[in-house]
């Protein structure tokens, strides 16, 4: 029995080896059918996730390592699956005929065994197949290509902006303009063509701020740009999310691209590293105002100006298209009348240049360019495209007083330009900035107003104090003010040669009317204009007005007469008796006539300095008046000899005792102010000794007055200039005997800040300009050395003067003698040898003219003068090359700002 057992076991052995064998031999057919069943499953899954991970990979998204790995096995999968179906189908059909035996056992054996692993590995397979994810994001390129079109005209801009990228200091970019002017663009070229062809940053971020300004909103696209992770970000604070931002950003040189940018947003919750010259990262937004560049802290801010008038006409050609501009020799000449109407701005450029792309025939231009002059919200896409883009920049103005300010603005023609403070005083008279006590008060609103609207490209500076509005920008003004708000024509604008009836009738539900025109005489009847408040008539060939041309204006509060040609007083103005403005600058009256008097609500009155007569009680029955003003203009005549628009000969009759003589003594028209209970704001000359008297021993008047003119102070050889608290300007012109001029320094001494003679905070600290004229016996002018404000010195006439400031030997350099001092002139001063006896900085200096100085050797000048603003030296040529310097360098400084008197 010993040795049956060993026996019996290998035999139990060897039977179930070759029973296990024999299985993979017996059952290859059913191995083979499950693996191929298991093989479709396993592609059906393929298929489903591979199409998956398609459409992520078209969501910009990137297949996980797993997911890629998992469909190359499948496919390496696939092909060792075909080879043993093939062989395992080959030796299914060599069975021995007629029998289920194989005819090589070996080789079905094996490939049985192979099918029966395979089928293993193929279930494996497909269980891995199975993924929660299937894609990432891709990883974010450092600079986005942005779309854009071919560009006109931004090549000396985008050359500027690239060379402030580079430059270090400069860490934030402000790029300002009027809507539709270009900034996008031009931030988008710099983007493509300089950030990103450079690779001088690691990543550049584009941010659409628009308003209000999001910190949520800024940092979630900054966060989508950075790909930081959704469990640093999910459920965070804005602070926290603020530290991740600045985190990944501080371990980066970075451009933030802000777009459209309406107020300050603040980087630091953002968690905007600030870029400087140490990270050298940089900020670069684009605003509608030079407020928001300077809340930002630019420090460069830069402004995308329209296009010039050759760029526009090239980029509106460019939208027209050639085969338009060819289809009639005509067109291409219009098409730069058209183009010309844009003004420059790309915005209305591009889309009146598309509405036109189809217009194919002279008359469709004509039309057109008709409309486009006089209904522009009429013409194709100024309505629904331009004029809504370039609203949001009024619509964001602060409050209503700016917003009615500004569309005020639009009553004037096209390209015209107007004194900032002829500008305020409409304002005023119209009562929009009635909510402040005193009219000074409400002139320094009016400025602060106008540099609002010129910081936000709404209005445009001009020449000499001037302010004018874009051409676009005034046609959506009155859309604005008329057709939008379902008033057409409560602004009527007339320029014609002569009125006619059908354009009054036009007139008459117009609330503010605008004038020009050289006759009134087809009007017979007199015309209505029930809802008429404002009337402004600028015509120099208009010399009269037809009678009972003011009778039917029942509730009009402006009239303004201003560069009208007449000659006296309409007839009938007296029936305007609700006028509370009148302007009659500019005008050629002579004489104010007694029917004036009938305007008991009248405040405001600005008169000309060639009015010569002004009838007994006339300004005393004006009992509401609170602004009185004769403006006087001095001019350098052909014989360079300075005269006074008041000058001219008096060509007037007596009038017995019932008139008030102005280029005579004039003491009872300050009596008849005096009395005036709310009479605050007065500019005249005051002429001979006995007047100027009269103001001496009036409080009252020397309060109110803003500006003086002194003429003729006979007998006077030492004037001792009253305490006129808010003057802004004086004159004193024809005073033969004058040898001095003093201030009086008393009442000053002891106060905080009197240092040495010099009052910063003294009565005189309003007083701005100062112009002397034909006092031949003048010695100096060294008082004005107590005038900390003074921006502006005329001194002509002045024979006998030999320095302009004499001994200031008393006030301390670093106080600043004409600090402020923007203009000085010198005309016929002889004997003048020194404007002052030490070089001053002149920190303001912008214009300095000389004529007829010979004596005037020495500027005082040296190498730190004048840095901040010059613009130009004018005077002879013989009288500049003789000049006498320090040292050669001051003079090469100075020499490129010398121009020749012509």
């Amino acid at each position: 029995m010993d040795c049956v057992s060993p026996i019996l076991d290998v035999v139990t052995r060897v039977w179930n080896c070759t029973a296990k064998h024999a299985v993979y031999i017996r059952d290859l057919q059913e191995n083979m059918d499950s693996l191929r069943n298991a093989m479709q499953e396993l592609k059906n899954a393929y298929q489903d996730v591979k199409g998956r991970v398609e459409l992520e990979d078209q969501r910009q998204m990137k297949r996980t390592n797993e997911v890629d790995g998992w469909l190359h096995s499948v496919l390496a999968m696939e092909l060792e699956v075909n080879e043993i179906l093939e062989k395992g189908d080959q030796e299914i059909q060599k069975k021995c005929p007629g029998t289920c035996c194989p005819r090589n056992c070996r080789s079905s054996y094996k490939l049985g065994k192979k099918a029966s692993k395979k089928l293993g590995a193929v279930t494996e397979l497909r269980n891995k197949g199975r993924f929660d994810v299937m894609a990432d994001r891709l990883p974010q390129a450092p600079v986005d290509e942005r779309p854009m079109e071919k560009t006109v005209g931004l090549d000396l801009m985008f050359t500027e902006v690239c060379r402030c990228i580079q430059d270090e200091e400069l860490g934030i970019i402000g790029l300002y303009g009027m809507g539709g002017a270009g900034k996008t663009t031009l931030m988008t070229k710099v983007n493509n063509e300089f950030i990103r062809a450079s690779k001088i940053f690691e990543i550049a971020i584009w941010v659409v701020v628009s308003r209000p300004a999001s910190v949520e909103k800024v940092q979630e696209v900054i966060r989508n740009k950075l790909d930081i992770p959704e469990d640093r970000w999910r459920n965070r604070t804005e602070d926290e999310k603020a530290v991740a931002i600045f985190n990944v950003l501080k371990a980066k040189r970075f451009v933030m691209l802000l777009d459209d940018v309406w107020e300050r947003l603040d980087l630091q919750k953002v968690g905007v590293p600030y870029p400087n010259s140490q990270n050298k990262s940089k900020v670069i937004l684009t605003t509608r105002s030079l407020d928001v560049c300077r809340d930002m802290e630019a420090q460069k801010s830069l402004k995308v100006e329209c296009l010039t008038e050759d760029e526009a006409i090239n980029l509106f050609k460019k939208k027209v298209g050639e085969t338009t501009l060819n289809s009639h020799s005509d067109i291409p000449q219009l098409a730069e009348i058209a183009a010309k109407e844009c003004q420059g701005l790309p915005l209305a450029i591009v889309t009146i240049g598309r509405a036109m792309a189809d217009k194919k025939t002279p008359q469709e231009w004509e039309r057109a360019i008709q409309m486009l002059k006089t209904y522009p919200s009429k013409f194709s896409g100024m309505g629904a495209h331009v004029f809504p883009v370039l609203k949001f920049s009024y619509d964001n103005l602060p409050n209503d007083t700016i917003k009615t300010c500004f569309l005020y603005l639009a009553i004037f023609p096209e390209d015209h330009e107007i004194w900032d403070e002829d500008l305020i005083f409409l304002w005023i008279g119209e009562g929009f900035l009635d909510g402040f006590v005193s009219i000074d008060e409400a002139l320094n609103h009016g400025h602060h107003i106008i540099e609002h609207l010129k910081t936000v490209c709404l209005f445009e500076n001009a020449e000499f104090d001037r302010v004018k509005m874009h051409d676009v920008i005034r046609d959506m003004a009155l859309w604005l003010a008329s057709e939008y708000r379902g008033n057409k024509n409560i602004i009527l604008v007339e320029e014609v040669d002569t009125m006619e009836v059908h354009q009054v009738s036009k007139a008459k539900e117009a609330q503010r009317i605008y004038l020009s025109t050289s006759s009134l005489e087809e009007l017979t009847i007199p015309p209505s204009f029930p809802n008429l408040l404002t009337l402004i008539v600028r015509s120099r060939g208009l010399k009269t007005f037809p009678s009972g041309f003011f009778h039917f204006m029942p509730v009009i509060k402006v009239l303004d007469l201003s560069n009208a040609g007449i000659t006296k007083l309409p007839t009938g103005i007296g029936k305007l008796v609700t006028l509370q403005y009148l302007n009659l600058l500019n005008t050629d009256l002579r004489e104010l006539s007694a029917e004036l008097a009938t305007l008991k609500r009248l405040r405001y009155l600005l008169l000309e300095g060639s009015l010569q007569i002004i009838f007994k009680e006339v300004i005393s029955h004006l009992s509401m008046l609170r602004v009185f003003s004769i403006r006087v203009k001095y001019m350098l005549s052909k014989r360079n000899y300075i005269s006074s628009s008041t000058e001219e000969e008096a060509n007037y009759s007596r009038k017995a005792d019932k008139a008030i003589y102005l280029h005579e003594d004039n003491k009872a028209l300050l009596e008849e102010l005096e009395g005036l209970e709310h009479i605050n704001w007065v500019s005249l000359p005051i002429v001979g000794t006995l007047s100027f008297q009269k103001l001496l021993n009036s409080q009252k008047l020397q309060n109110a007055m803003r500006r003086l003119h002194l003429w003729n102070l006979e007998g006077m050889s030492i004037l001792q200039l009253p305490r006129i608290k808010h003057l802004h300007s004086l004159a004193i012109y024809r005073c033969g005997e004058l040898q001095d001029i003093k201030v009086n320094l008393e009442n000053e001494r002891g106060k905080r800040g009197f240092v040495a003679d010099y009052i910063p905070n003294s009565i005189f600290y309003n007083l701005r300009s100062v112009h002397v004229n034909q006092l031949p016996k003048l010695l100096d002018l060294t008082w004005l050395i107590y005038i900390p404000s003074l921006e502006h010195l005329s001194v002509y006439h002045c024979e006998s003067m030999e320095e302009v400031i004499g001994d200031a030997s008393r006030v301390p350099e670093n106080l600043g003698i004409f600090s402020r001092l923007e203009s000085m002139n010198f005309y016929h001063l002889p004997n003048l040898r020194s404007i002052s006896r030490r070089a001053l900085p002149f920190p303001s200096l912008k214009t300095l003219c000389v004529m007829e100085c010979p004596n005037l050797r020495k500027l005082p000048l040296d190498s730190n003068s004048a840095r901040n603003g010059l613009k130009r030296i004018r005077g002879e040529s013989e009288w500049w090359q003789g000049l006498q310097w320090k040292d050669e360098t001051i003079q090469l400084t100075f020499t490129p700002y010398f121009k020749e008197w012509q």
